[in-house]
């Protein structure tokens, strides 16, 4: 890219990151509580949470990955984008009001409600930080990849020298704003994506005339896989290990949204259920369209850049928007080609920020709530919980859990960012789902079905993708010199999810211990009713 390009797109991505910056100072200065750190003192209203959630959620794996992935492979690349959406509905049906009314914190506060709470409260802590982890390292990938492509491609160490100056953000986000500061933040950078991709869409749709039919043929053309790129199976292909692997990227998809602890916290920032419940139809509506735009986006880098300029550019395809952005405003060396390119590139670091921000926060919330938490109130009755603090270790764990996604990011900076995603996905709907919906509507289910559930799907699934041919034995691989995979599916989830389910029933049914009917009963008050909610 020319220096134009980068001057621009360097003082526009400063620019946010000096308001977000100004931002997190000012709310660093209210000293609160842990409810203030937390959750910003449950003061937000439903559209202000409805926007947050729609920050918290589109990632870089839904405004570079995504895109790139449909860009690449057509018809198959269109399953995030619907996997998405369809999990909201999950989400709006089954979690969203009762995890309000039985949490407090985190996803740990629902489970413990009604269980032996140390040993739950471990279990659920692990699942949390190993899912944000994961998470986080497909954010800081699709920022190595975005300032590659904006400093010309200058080498690897550009790349791990930015995912680096990542982390330290969040960290300081996180440390010094809590809360209250990530939700401005995500709202910030909510904004600025959704007008990024509908000037984006509508200049597509333009180029075109408005013919979305011939946008598709024009892409099928220039993919160089003709009609195939608009069927299914060219992204997946045919074969049986194939097809089960599609479906279990579905499974994961629409069932792991429910599981995420960064999106289970925002739950905790509004007043009331209700308002959870509105949050919640906010965010549909916004990620709805969004995830609409980047179909128009993926075919449409497709059709005027060409899926081999975009393969060249990233084999991931995660630069397939900004050569889009590049070609829209009129090419290299243009006027209009720097302004829209920068400006994309600019709202692509805000939004990898910003996600970083909520994912460090609520892993860093689970190290010293869930974790730190049990293990004080088990050794010394708390008393070392009060001579830290709550606060004071949830920001120690910000650094630690951002040196650890740092580390892997720069390990996995090669691979697709909407497939690491999916691999987070396939562990959250393993591990925490399973126990969060047995807690919320088994009346049977004991302190070892929550334990079992937890470790039964967390310990499958990220024993299978070590396993699977994503770390070893593929060209593409993170390790692609080694050969040890022995499970054949990229995504674990139709095996780890059912895992995790069976897990907890026969934990449940082969425990000592008599369920306690006493506090399932006043769980399902609280959480149908909202009585005696935080």
């Amino acid at each position: 890219m020319t220096g134009d390009h980068q001057t621009l797109a360097l003082f526009l991505f400063s620019a946010f990151v000096a308001v977000t910056l100004a931002i997190t100072t000012r709310a660093g200065r209210r000293r609160g509580s842990a409810e203030e750190f937390y959750t910003g003192g449950r003061l937000f209203s439903p559209m202000e949470n409805g926007f947050a959630l729609s920050g918290d959620y589109l990632s870089a794996a839904s405004f570079l990955g995504i895109s790139g992935l449909i860009a690449l492979n057509g018809y198959d690349g269109m399953l995030y984008s619907v996997g998405f959406l369809v999990a909201w509905l999950v989400v709006l049906l089954l979690v969203a009001e009762l995890v309000r009314n039985c949490g407090r914190f985190t996803l740990a506060d629902v489970v413990a409600a009604r269980m032996g709470e140390r040993r739950v409260r471990t279990a659920v802590g692990v699942s949390s930080v190993t899912v944000s982890v994961l998470y986080l390292v497909a954010q800081m990938v699709g920022a190595g990849s975005l300032v590659s492509l904006l400093l010309g491609g200058t080498g690897d160490a550009a790349r791990s020298w930015t995912v680096v100056g990542v982390g330290a953000l969040m960290v300081v986000y996180v440390a010094l704003g809590g809360m209250r500061a990530t939700t401005w933040i995500q709202i910030v950078k909510a904004v600025l994506l959704l007008a990024g991709a509908l000037a984006l869409t509508v200049l597509v749709l333009l180029r075109f005339h408005g013919d979305f039919s011939a946008l598709l043929t024009t892409a099928a053309e220039r993919s160089g896989h003709g009609r195939d790129f608009l069927a299914p199976g060219l992204g997946h292909g045919r074969d049986w290990t194939a097809r089960t692997d599609f479906i279990s990227l579905g499974l994961a998809l629409v069932l792991g949204t429910a599981g995420l602890p960064h999106i289970l916290a925002r739950f905790s920032t509004v007043p009331t259920a209700g308002s959870a419940r509105r949050s919640v139809v906010w965010s549909i509506g916004l990620i709805g369209g969004f995830y609409l735009m980047t179909i128009v986006l993926g075919f449409g880098a497709a059709a005027i850049v060409g899926s081999d300029a975009v393969r060249a550019s990233d084999p991931a395809g995660n630069t397939a928007v900004p050569l889009l952005a590049l070609d829209l405003g009129g090419g290299a060396g243009s006027t209009g080609g720097t302004v829209l390119f920068a400006v994309v590139a600019a709202v692509a670091f805000a939004t990898i920020l910003a996600v970083v921000a909520g994912i460090t926060l609520a892993s860093s919330t689970s190290v010293a709530h869930d974790l730190y938490t049990s293990y004080t109130r088990g050794r010394d009755g708390g008393a070392g919980r009060r001579r830290y603090g709550e606060v004071a270790v949830a920001r120690v764990s910000a650094v630690v859990v951002g040196g650890t996604a740092v580390g892997l990011g720069l390990l996995a900076r090669d691979l697709n960012v909407a497939f690491l995603v999916g691999l987070a996905f396939a562990v959250a709907a393993s591990a925490n789902l399973p126990v969060l919906l047995y807690s919320l509507f088994w009346r049977r289910f004991t302190t070892r079905g929550a334990v079992w559930s937890v470790y039964g799907g967390l310990v499958p699934a990220v024993l299978l993708v070590a396993l699977s041919p994503v770390v070893s034995g593929s060209p593409d691989a993170l390790f692609p010199g080694a050969d040890f995979h022995v499970f054949p599916l990229q995504n674990p989830g139709v095996v780890s999810i059912p895992l995790g389910f069976l897990a907890g029933w026969l934990g449940t049914v082969t425990s000592p211990e008599p369920p306690d009917e006493a506090k399932h009963a006043e769980t399902e008050v609280r959480a149908l009713t909202g009585a005696g909610a935080v």
